[in-house]
C-alpha cells in the first residue's frame, strides 16, 4: 500500500522534519510540498539536506494544492491551518502540526490565541493515559483529522500524567521549567534569536502564566484525572538547536510513596514503544533523544518538600513535533506506531 501525501509549510523547520522522517516511511510518498514566500522554489533550495527530495519544487500552500492526497501534513503558524483544512475533503487524513485545532475550549482559545476558533480535532499523542484507564491511542483509530500537540506539552504531560491518573500526585501547584532549544520558536528571522545573542546565554520567556501552550497542559492533565489542575510554566530558551529537557515537580498524594509513584510510570509506559521510564537515580539528557521519537523520563522524590520531580527529554522537532504527527498517523490508519520512525539518537 502506497499513500500519497502533501506537506504544507515545507520549507520550515517543522515541515523540513516531517519530510526528513517521511522519506524513509515504508508506505507514504511524498508528492506535494507547499509554501508561503518560497513557493516557486526548489525545495532542496531552502532544506539543502534533503537531498532525496531534491526532485520536489515548492507550490503555493492552497486548499486547492492540498486536495487529492490520502494524507495531508500541515506546518503552519496558527492561524493558518484552520483557513486550509475547512476546505479539505472529509475523507482525506489531516494531521495539523499547528495550534489550530488543540483546543476544546473556544474561551481558552479566545485568551492564548485570539482569532478565529476553528474547533478541536482528536488529540495526537498515543501515549497520553486517560482517566478510568486506557490511553488516548484509542481515540485515534480511523480519524481523519487529526492535532499534534505542542512540543513543550509533550514534555510536561509525559512527565506527569502517570501520577496524576494514578491519584499519586496533586493536580494542583504544578511546576515546570524547561530548557528548550532555538529551533521551537520557528524559522523566521528574529533578533533574539540570532546566534550572538542566543549562544553563551540562556533566557526566560513567556513567563508569569501567559505562554500559549498553559491550556492545552491544563487540558491533558485534566484528561488524565486531574481536578482543578493549575500549572506555572516557564520555557527558557538555551544555545542548542533542538531539544527540550523539562523539569516538572508536583506535590506528593497523601499516602503516597516512592514506590507507587515509580509504579504509576511504570504502568503507563512500561510497553510503550516510545516512551521510556528511566532506572531509579537515572536522569536523561537532550542529547540523547537527538532524532528520535523519543521521550525519555526520570523520576525523583524530593522527601524533604513533599513533592515529585520529573525530568523528561525529547527532540521537540520529531517526539515534539513532526514524530508525534507521523505516529498519530500510523495509528489513524491502522499501521504500526513506529513505522518509519525511530527509537535512536543520534550520538555524539
Amino acid at each position: 500500500m502506497s499513500l500519497s501525501v502533501a506537506v504544507a509549510g515545507a520549507s520550515g523547520y517543522a515541515g523540513g522534519e516531517l519530510l526528513r522522517l517521511l522519506a524513509l516511511h515504508p508506505q507514504f510518498e511524498i508528492a506535494t510540498v507547499t509554501a508561503f514566500s518560497n513557493a516557486g522554489q526548489s525545495l532542496v533550495s531552502v532544506q539543502p539536506h534533503l537531498r532525496s527530495l531534491a526532485h520536489l519544487q515548492l507550490v503555493e500552500t492552497t486548499s486547492n494544492n492540498l486536495a487529492g492526497h490520502d494524507v495531508v501534513f500541515l506546518a503552519l503558524p496558527h492561524g493558518k491551518s484552520g483557513e486550509v483544512t475547512a476546505k479539505l475533503p472529509e475523507g482525506t487524513l489531516v494531521v495539523d502540526c499547528g495550534a489550530d485545532h488543540r483546543l476544546a475550549d473556544p474561551e481558552a482559545w479566545a485568551k492564548f490565541y485570539g482569532g478565529d476558533y476553528f474547533g478541536a480535532w482528536p488529540y495526537g499523542l498515543p501515549e497520553l493515559v486517560l482517566k478510568g484507564g486506557g490511553t488516548q491511542r484509542d481515540n485515534l483509530v480511523g480519524v481523519k483529522r487529526i492535532a499534534v500537540p505542542g512540543c513543550n506539552v509533550t514534555a510536561i504531560t509525559l512527565g506527569l500524567a502517570p501520577g496524576i491518573r494514578a491519584g499519586v500526585l496533586l493536580p494542583d501547584d504544578l511546576v515546570a521549567v524547561l530548557a528548550v532549544g532555538t529551533s521551537g520558536a520557528g524559522k523566521a528571522l528574529k533578533p533574539e534569536l540570532l546566534a550572538s545573542e542566543v549562544l553563551g546565554s540562556a533566557a526566560a520567556y513567556a513567563v508569569g502564566g501567559v505562554h500559549r501552550h498553559t491550556p492545552e497542559i491544563q487540558q491533558n492533565l485534566t484528561l488524565a484525572g486531574g481536578a482543578g489542575v493549575t500549572v506555572s510554566f516557564t520555557p527558557m530558551l538555551v544555545p542548542m538547536s533542538r531539544g527540550i529537557l523539562a523539569t516538572s515537580t508536583a506535590k506528593l498524594a497523601p499516602g503516597a510513596s516512592a514506590a507507587t509513584v515509580r509504579a504509576a510510570f511504570e504502568d503507563a509506559y512500561g510497553t510503550e514503544q516510545f516512551v521510556h521510564l528511566l532506572s531509579e537515580g537515572e536522569f536523561p539528557t537532550t542529547a540523547q533523544t537527538l532524532g528520535a521519537n523519543t521521550a525519555l523520563v526520570g523520576l525523583a522524590i524530593d522527601e524533604a518538600a513533599g513533592r515529585v520531580v520529573t525530568i523528561t527529554a525529547i527532540d521537540n522537532l520529531v517526539k515534539g513535533t513532526a514524530g508525534a504527527a507521523i505516529q498519530s498517523a500510523n495509528v489513524a490508519l491502522g499501521l504500526p506506531d513506529g513505522l518509519g520512525l525511530t527509537t535512536n539518537g543520534v550520538a555524539p
